[in-house]
């Protein structure tokens, strides 16, 4: 169904054409494109982008001198209130069919033709003191994000196995400083990266790490149980991820070995109709890419809309243009 200034009020009966469940970059670059499709379209946040914590993107093209996530998030979100889609803070817990629809649960329920999950992930902090109150400031995740901003200065990797090792030796392009925190575990790399890091002589610091010590979010040292601190200006955590895909799940939607949700290059799931975008995918977690991600998915559903239509003969007929020709050229 097409979006008209006539069309029924948002909390009509009629289905949403599609239902974009999480705010980030995906969820808001997929909204910007189904509303200037002209489609009745809902999307729904919780408000937990991990874009909410990013106090400088400075990645991000088209904003030479950066902006904050927060502030990223709210442009986005009025572009796409501008084309006419309607947005609801809430938090889904559950998806359904019903029929040739899906049924979209929260503090209430919507029914839509189509569903995109654009609910990403979440990175896991380190379980110590002071880690959350340096969260975006000096405690970090992604490398192609941050490591511009960390270059020349003294940085800490957190974790014990394959990727704690990558990033280490690849900080080293803009740090002479770097070291590996394993925080009391035993190192878990292959035996190729504790190569690289002998040959490079990366330390690895095995002490338990009893807190991160900084002054307003910004870190100064890392504190050690039994001995000692290292000085340290920021520290990347590599703990993993958790992917969120509980809604897709209980539709049985395929994920791959790493829990993320298998889509094709339309951003389509393995369950018919509904889509996913964003770092809930294998995509590389960037917000550029996500909001590209977001965009292919919008277009995909607009194609489906319309094949559906062309099928079912229920295209918007033309209003007497054909004869106003046939009579303008006779």
């Amino acid at each position: 169904m097409r979006l008209h200034p006539t069309d029924e009020a948002p909390d009509s009966t009629e289905p949403w054409d599609a239902v974009i469940v999480g705010g980030g970059l995906a969820g808001l670059s997929a909204a910007v494109y189904l509303g200037r499709s002209q489609r009745r379209t809902l999307l729904v946040d919780a408000g937990e982008s991990m874009a909410r914590w990013e106090p400088a993107v400075e990645n991000y093209l088209g904003f030479p001198e950066g902006l904050s996530g927060p502030e990223l998030l709210d442009r986005g979100r009025r572009q796409a209130e501008k084309f006419g889609v309607h947005t609801r803070s809430d938090r889904i817990q559950r998806l359904q069919r019903d029929r040739d629809a899906f049924l979209v649960k929260g503090s209430s329920t919507h029914r839509s033709r189509r569903v995109l999950l654009a609910t990403g992930l979440t990175h896991l902090l380190p379980d110590i003191p002071g880690a959350d109150l340096c969260l975006g400031r000096s405690v970090l995740f992604c490398k192609d994000c941050d490591a511009y901003r960390v270059r020349g200065k003294r940085v800490a990797i957190y974790g014990r196995r394959n990727e704690a090792a990558r990033y280490a030796l690849a900080m080293m392009a803009f740090s002479p400083a770097v070291a590996i925190l394993t925080d009391g575990h035993h190192p878990a790399w292959d035996q190729s990266w504790q190569q690289a890091l002998e040959e490079y002589s990366v330390p690895v610091l095995h002490e338990p790490v009893q807190a991160l010590l900084h002054r307003a979010g910004t870190l100064e040292a890392v504190l050690f149980r039994d001995r000692g601190r290292w000085a340290a200006e920021a520290l990347f955590a590599t703990r993993g991820d958790v992917y969120h895909t509980a809604l897709a799940e209980g539709l049985g939607a395929a994920q791959d070995d790493e829990g993320q949700l298998i889509v094709d290059g339309d951003m389509r799931t393995t369950v018919a109709g509904l889509y996913a975008a964003g770092c809930v995918t294998s995509a590389n977690c960037q917000m550029i890419i996500a909001a590209g991600q977001g965009a292919t998915a919008a277009q995909a559903i607009e194609r489906d809309h319309f094949d559906e239509s062309l099928r079912r003969h229920g295209l918007r007929r033309s209003q007497g243009l054909y004869s106003e020709v046939e009579r303008t050229l006779n």
